[in-house]
């Protein structure tokens, strides 16, 4: 079996090594944060295609904190336009998935070693080293590692992350916490879009989890206010739809940009999830996407290895190649870049309150809303990417 070096042991990272075991390829993983490091606080929301990448892993059945999203209920404050869409008009069981980043990566944590791949932990890479048959990675420690295909999942927290091809600053944060309201959720998310940026209820077991968009200064005043006084902040920013909100965990905040490094690689080393794009949480492609990579990336693994095996050459010397690697950079073109159109799209048009583009955005969620073929198409795209 050829061996491939993955940089990074978080979800996207565990999702290619167990990937590429499938494809009978061997995977070895280094992760820079020690085996008993902190779990993050996250939370995650995955597409309904995500979920049939975990299922076909053999990782779904251990998740047990999934809460499924039937509905998502669009809208835009102070304006006309509101949007819905179901799991029923998809044809699908849930449109997404909410659930803690902690159980996700522990629950992978241990697919990997009931799989029996290999995971250095403590190792932080401090370069890496392209090569026309093999790449080679080179530790804090002294230590190197070489393969003919090194993929990098560290999220693009590494120190040999490349400048990105193309960067947007925002000027926003998201608040996030989880929240009680007085209603039930039922099932059902919440978009809604202000001037000031967007905001989301995730149902998250038996309350939500929020994402409010807001500029810097704004952010950093609303997650410092009282309780209470967040609570009255909150509802006059969202509305009564789901009632009063009750109570409201500890907030935290998190910087928001665009950053596209690209697809493309070259010379045995490829960047997928976070370490490839970092997109706008708005109708939360990112995370996917990044599992999309890699469950990609080892299916073109494994049909690389099959060829090859089947024209009687090495497959190790196949795996990593130009024209594998020019492949998988065709193959995600789409995906990726209509993801980050899309997110850039939906923050930038709608975090304004020109009247122009009020107007427009209501005819956009009043289409939406009455075209069963325009909401389908959307739909199964937010699901499951280009191809839907």
């Amino acid at each position: 079996m050829s061996a491939v070096l993955i940089v990074g042991a978080g979800p996207v990272g565990a999702v290619c090594a167990l990937a590429l075991q499938q494809q009978g390829i061997a995977a070895q993983v280094v992760e820079a944060q020690p085996e008993d490091a902190r779990a993050d606080s996250r939370t995650l929301a995955l597409s309904h295609g995500s979920r049939l990448i975990l299922d076909r892993l053999g990782v779904w059945d251990r998740l047990e904190d999934a809460t499924p999203i039937t509905r998502i209920h669009i809208s835009q404050r102070g304006a006309f336009g509101v949007a819905r869409l179901s799991a029923d008009e998809v044809k699908v069981p849930a449109l997404g998935y909410v659930l803690p980043y902690a159980a996700l990566t522990a629950a992978l944590k241990q697919a990997l070693a009931d799989a029996a791949i290999a995971v250095d932990y403590g190792v932080a890479v401090e370069r890496i080293e392209p090569g026309a048959e093999m790449a080679s990675l080179h530790a804090a420690d002294g230590s190197a590692r070489a393969a003919p295909l090194v993929v990098v999942a560290d999220g693009g927290r590494g120190e040999a992350a490349p400048k990105p091809r193309f960067e947007r600053d925002y000027d926003q944060m998201a608040v996030v916490c989880e929240v009680q309201t007085e209603l039930p959720h039922a099932n059902q998310a919440y978009e809604r879009f202000t001037p000031e940026g967007p905001a989301a209820l995730l149902p998250k077991g038996d309350r939500y989890a929020l994402v409010w968009t807001a500029s810097r200064e704004a952010a950093e005043r609303i997650a410092q206010l009282p309780d209470a006084e967040f609570l009255v902040a909150l509802a006059r920013h969202f509305g009564g739809r789901q009632g009063r909100f009750l109570s409201a965990d500890p907030r935290k905040t998190f910087p928001l940009k665009l950053a596209w490094t690209g697809s493309e690689a070259a010379d045995r080393v490829v960047r997928i999830g976070n370490a490839a794009q970092t997109l706008h949480p708005v109708a939360g492609q990112g995370f996917n996407i990044g599992l999309r990579d890699a469950w990609e990336l080892a299916s073109l693994c494994g049909d690389t290895q099959n060829e090859s095996i089947q024209r009687g050459d090495t497959p190790a010397s196949e795996i990593g190649s130009a024209a594998m690697l020019a492949a998988y950079a065709r193959g995600r073109r789409a995906d990726v870049l209509g993801g980050v159109g899309f997110t850039d799209f939906l923050v930038r048009v709608f975090s304004n309150d020109l009247a122009p583009l009020r107007h427009a955005r209501g005819l956009g969620l009043l289409a939406l809303e009455v075209l069963p073929p325009l909401k389908r198409f959307v739909a199964r795209r937010m699901i499951f990417g280009a191809r839907g």
